[in-house]
């Protein structure tokens, strides 16, 4: 049995995601409702997070706690961004050209909530940097959606066709999106000495767990704050000149520290924090960390999100979850009258996200026996995969029901989701000023022998 195959069988067979196994999930109700078993996907890949943190806590003596499956606090936690209030009001979750919008021959779906990534389908369209919506709207209603999608790929901008089931399964890329488990956790021959230098607490078992986070939007913030739920030290690193979304930031930043650090230019810092990391999550593109030296360091488990998978014709292109519901056949099965709509909330994104925490738990747990590195990847593209394949769908669905104030916390004048695991009122702390901690870990622990 590959070191994987015990995630494969507790996410798919009953443990984790959908199966038929001895899980019993609570009436969701209304809430996620969809033509797609949402409920399934959300309630199971939190459900892997928690087994596999009962899992760390019985390897290190810690007593595992009763856990119970709320559907209103996962739909909570699930659709945060509709939830989130600043000052009374809610966040404008997508911008002026983000969405979907039609072509000369279907519709597209683009992503340009990062001014950089504006600036660049601007570009494929041959717009200036300025350029309205309305200009930008003309130009690509006489384009070929397929044409438009590959211009803008070439230009580094967010842009994909929208496709049925049937045009997504015939893409190359669909064949490698599909493969493999939904959480890959490989060993790797390279090994440290690891002992806990903390005792955790049933509530708190990862306490001394060092966590580097260079993620964004989403999928890899949603990991690192279910680490960071449970007692991890997580540093959150943004490089200097590519500030982050606000609203996005506070909404999937509870719990971590946010640093500013340039990896090239500071790389006495970096190697550093590196040297003394138990955990580094990202979301770079295949081949961006080696060429920055981001890998090989003894012990090391390295958790990896991306769009489309890491291999075929796709895994160097960018992507978000709405970009693959849309190109996947997802937002066809949930529109309506040939207009393509989405699922009730980013559930690849906080699916992928809780999948990844529970991957990067089990490696943990692992790594206690030989001090051998892992690397966990997962993807949305294989996340939509399952989503597709998954029995139970329901056309004709109420509206999603709309999470009630008892699901949200208060810190000032910030109103948010709370955690999707019942048992904890809130987070470890709101999310802090952006950029304002020191690049170094805060809790002191006795250095590992070599």
């Amino acid at each position: 049995m590959d070191v994987g195959a015990r995630l494969v069988r507790d996410y798919e067979d009953g443990a984790g995601v959908g199966g038929s196994g001895p899980v019993n999930w609570p009436d969701p109700g209304q809430y996620l409702a969809a033509t797609l078993p949402v409920w399934g996907l959300a309630a199971g890949s939190v459900q892997a997070f928690v087994a596999a943190a009962d899992r760390y806590r019985r390897a290190t003596g810690t007593t595992p706690i009763r856990h119970r499956l709320n559907p209103e606090r996962i739909a909570a936690s699930f659709s945060s961004d509709r939830l989130l209030r600043i000052d009374g009001a809610p966040v404008e979750g997508f911008a002026d050209l983000s969405g979907f919008f039609p072509t000369f021959d279907g519709w597209v779906r683009t992503h340009a909530n990062y001014p950089h990534h504006r600036a660049r389908l601007l570009s494929a369209l041959e717009l200036p940097p300025d350029a309205p919506r309305e200009p930008a709207e003309a130009q690509m209603a006489m384009i070929r959606a397929a044409d438009l999608e590959e211009l803008a790929a070439a230009r580094g901008a967010i842009v994909v066709r929208v496709r049925d089931e049937a045009q997504w399964r015939a893409e190359p890329q669909a064949a490698a999106a599909g493969a493999g488990p939904l959480v890959a956790l490989v060993e790797r021959s390279d090994r440290r000495r690891y002992t806990l230098p903390i005792s955790g607490t049933p509530y708190q078992p990862l306490q001394g767990v060092r966590v580097l986070d260079l993620t964004r939007v989403i999928a890899g913030p949603v990991a690192t704050r279910a680490l960071a739920l449970l007692g991890a030290e997580v540093l959150r690193v943004d490089p200097p000149g590519l500030p982050e979304i606000p609203w996005q930031y506070t909404d999937t930043c509870q719990g971590k520290y946010s640093t500013l650090l340039d990896l090239r230019s500071s790389a006495a810092a970096w190697e550093a924090l590196l040297d003394s990391a138990d955990v580094l999550v990202t979301g770079y593109r295949p081949g961006a960390l080696e060429r920055l030296g981001l890998t090989g360091r003894p012990g090391l488990v390295h958790a990896r999100v991306s769009a489309w998978g890491f291999t075929g014709p796709w895994a160097g292109r960018r992507g978000f979850d709405s970009i693959v519901q849309a190109a996947t056949g997802i937002a066809v099965i949930e529109g309506a009258s040939a207009v393509p709509g989405a699922l009730p909330a980013q559930a690849l994104d906080h699916a992928s996200g809780y999948l990844l925490a529970a991957g990067i738990v089990d490696a943990l747990t692992g790594r206690l026996g030989d001090g051998g590195g892992r690397d966990v990847r997962v993807s949305l593209a294989r996340i939509a995969t399952w989503l597709l394949s998954e029995r139970g769908r329901t056309p004709e669905h109420a509206a999603p029901a709309v999470p009630g104030a008892g699901n949200t916390v208060t810190h000032g004048r910030v109103a948010g989701a709370a955690p999707a695991l019942a048992e904890y009122p809130d987070y470890p702390f709101p999310a802090p000023g952006y950029g304002r901690a020191e690049p170094r870990w805060r809790e002191k622990r006795v250095p590992e022998p070599r």
